[in-house]
């Protein structure tokens, strides 16, 4: 049986705002529910529906070690590596379609 891989994305309301960081299996399905509002939760609660950053994994578990990892991270770290990718914070989402 093959494995699936998955996502770690971060997610923001505006640039240098309020950052979410999570995992998926279908990051394209994922984002447009938290931009929609369709999960209650901290992205709804904090408006975060813009997409600045994501990584894709073969591995699903590597994914989820990943995000889990990345918790931990200072919010520094995390700002230097949405920086390194998307100096101007744009939304991300229609490069899924």
């Amino acid at each position: 049986m093959k494995r699936k891989g998955g996502w770690v994305y971060i997610m923001t309301n505006r640039p240098n705002g309020t950052l979410y960081l999570g995992v998926t299996s279908n990051l394209a399905r994922r984002v447009h529910e938290h931009r929609e509002g369709l999960v209650t939760g901290f992205t709804k609660t904090h408006g975060l529906k813009r997409l600045v950053w994501y990584e894709w994994h073969d591995e699903i578990g590597a994914a989820i070690q990943r995000e889990t990892s990345m918790k931990r991270w200072y919010r520094a770290w995390k700002t230097r590596t949405i920086m390194a990718h998307n100096p101007d914070w744009n939304d991300l989402y229609d490069e899924l379609a």
